[in-house]
């Protein structure tokens, strides 16, 4: 008899959707939020998690903030439906944009990725 295991890390977006003014590179975009965690699977189906963590993700300029493991608990839950604007911190953008896939960064106005091929 054998068995067919592993661990692996997973990621899952959570049922959340603002709409807001980024403070990082002033465009609108939407904050997103994920929930990252570990599992254990046998026989290829998820039987354990642990290690969850939570962060919001702007989809204007990609910029991730971590998230209190109670916040996002409530924002999963459903009891959180906004989350303060001030929470993406203002940076200062230099005109370059990266992809979230593979890292390329290029000054030019590019919808896809020149090294991958990803939407920027």
């Amino acid at each position: 008899m054998f068995f067919i295991m592993g661990i692996s890390q997973g990621q899952k977006r959570l049922n959340f959707d603002q709409t807001v003014v980024c403070r990082n590179c002033g465009k609108y975009g939407h904050l997103e939020v994920y929930m990252v965690y570990s599992y254990l699977s046998l026989f290829f189906i998820p039987v354990f998690r642990w290690g969850r963590s939570y962060y919001v993700r702007t989809t204007c300029c990609g910029r991730t903030v971590p998230v209190s493991q109670e916040l996002g608990r409530s924002i999963a839950s459903g009891q959180v439906t906004a989350l303060p604007e001030d929470m993406i911190p203002e940076g200062t953008w230099t005109g370059t944009k990266r992809c979230g896939v593979c890292g390329f960064e290029t000054k030019e106005d590019y919808r896809f990725c020149p090294g991958c091929g990803a939407k920027l």
